[in-house]
C-alpha cells in the first residue's frame, strides 16, 4: 500500500484530489493538509511515501515544504499539482525531486496516468535489490518519453498508456518466438492478469500474434509474439 498525502489550502480541490486518489487501487490517502505546519507536523511522525503538493498556500509556498523535505532528508516523494506552469518553478521542482508535474486543471485521465506511472515504479523497483540498466530504463528514458511515443496511439477506456507500454516493450523483444502472459509478466513486473489483458488488446490492434499450444497434462497454452 502507498501511503499518500495532499497539500492543497483549497477545500474544494481538496476534496476533489482526495477522491481522485480513492478510485485508484494501491494508494491509501493519510492526510490532506491545508497548510505546511500541518503538513509537517504529520509527515514528521507518519510513514508518508508520496506527497502530491500545491505550489501557491496561503503565505507560503509548497517549494518551501519540498526543499523542507530534502533538507530533514525525509524518504518521500512529491507530485507538484499546480497552476504554475511558468518553466522556472518546473525547473526548481525537478532539481528538487519532483516525480511529475500536474497543471490545473487537469483530467482524472492524466491524474490516473501518473499514479498508475509512480505505481508501477514503486513497487517493482522496491521488490529488486539490485538493477539493471535495461530494467532501471523501463523507469527512467521509456516513462520519461511515454507522452510522445504514444501521441498517436488512441487507447480505449480502461487500457493505460504506461502499463501498454511497458508491455509492448517486451511483446517488441518476441519477434522469433513466442512467450506466454506468465512469461512476459515475470520480464516486466506486472501481474499475470493484467498483461493477459493487454495482449489481448494488442491482438485486437493487430500488433500481437497468439498461438495455442495443447499439452498432454493441463490447460492449453496460449503464447504470444510481435506480428511480423
Amino acid at each position: 500500500m502507498i501511503h499518500a498525502m495532499i497539500l492543497e489550502d483549497d477545500p474544494m480541490v481538496r476534496e476533489i484530489n482526495s477522491k481522485f486518489l480513492r478510485k485508484i487501487p494501491e494508494f491509501k490517502l493519510s492526510k490532506a493538509a491545508s497548510g505546511i505546519l500541518e503538513a509537517q507536523e504529520f509527515i514528521s511522525n507518519n510513514k508518508v511515501d508520496l506527497v502530491l503538493l500545491d505550489i501557491y498556500l496561503p503565505k507560503e509556498n509548497g517549494i518551501d515544504f519540498l526543499k523542507w523535505l530534502r533538507k530533514k532528508e525525509i524518504k518521500t516523494d512529491v507530485i507538484l499539482i499546480t497552476a504554475d506552469k511558468t518553466s522556472d518553478m518546473i525547473q526548481e521542482a525537478f532539481r528538487y525531486g519532483a516525480v511529475d508535474y500536474l497543471i490545473k486543471p487537469f483530467t482524472f485521465d492524466r491524474f490516473k496516468e501518473s499514479m498508475e506511472s509512480y505505481k508501477e515504479r514503486y513497487f517493482n523497483i522496491k521488490k529488486l535489490d539490485t538493477l539493471e540498466q535495461n530494467v532501471l530504463d523501463k523507469y527512467i528514458i521509456n516513462t520519461a518519453n511515454i507522452e510522445k511515443e504514444n501521441s498517436d496511439i488512441n487507447l480505449e477506456k480502461g487500457i493505460n498508456k504506461y502499463t501498454y507500454k511497458i508491455i509492448w516493450n517486451e511483446v517488441k523483444k518476441l519477434v522469433d518466438e513466442y512467450a506466454t502472459a506468465e512469461e512476459i509478466s515475470e520480464k516486466s513486473g506486472l501481474a499475470r492478469v493484467t498483461v493477459r489483458k493487454y495482449l489481448e488488446y494488442m491482438e485486437r490492434e493487430g500488433k500481437v500474434v497468439m498461438i495455442i499450444e495443447y499439452g498432454k497434462i493441463g490447460r492449453p497454452l496460449h503464447k504470444y509474439r510481435m506480428m511480423q
